[in-house]
């Protein structure tokens, strides 16, 4: 065999081992990429739990800070008065 025939079939073998490395590469990019979706999903549920528990939090100081006082019933009332509006603005963002 000429030293040109032996050159092209190396570039062939070689050309074929690039094509199935990059057939290799573009699989592990697919795993890759569903494996950084998986992580997102599970990044953004564990973001979602958490402000759950915050407001969960912001809810129990609330309700214990009612408890620890003796405050008048009026000062109650004023209290009470003051979520209401709080809930209604937070209504009025909900429904834009």
């Amino acid at each position: 065999m000429s030293a040109v025939a032996e050159q092209l079939v190396k570039v062939v073998e070689k050309t074929e081992r690039l094509i199935q490395l990059c057939a290799a590469l573009q699989e592990e990019n697919e795993l890759l990429k569903q494996e950084n979706d998986s992580l997102n999903s599970l990044h953004n549920s564990g973001k979602e739990k958490s402000k759950e528990l915050e407001e969960k939090l912001r809810v129990l100081k609330l309700a214990k800070s009612f408890s620890e006082t003796n405050e008048k019933t009026l000062d109650i009332k004023q209290k009470i008065n003051d979520f209401v509006r709080e809930i209604d603005k937070c209504i009025v963002l909900l429904k834009k």
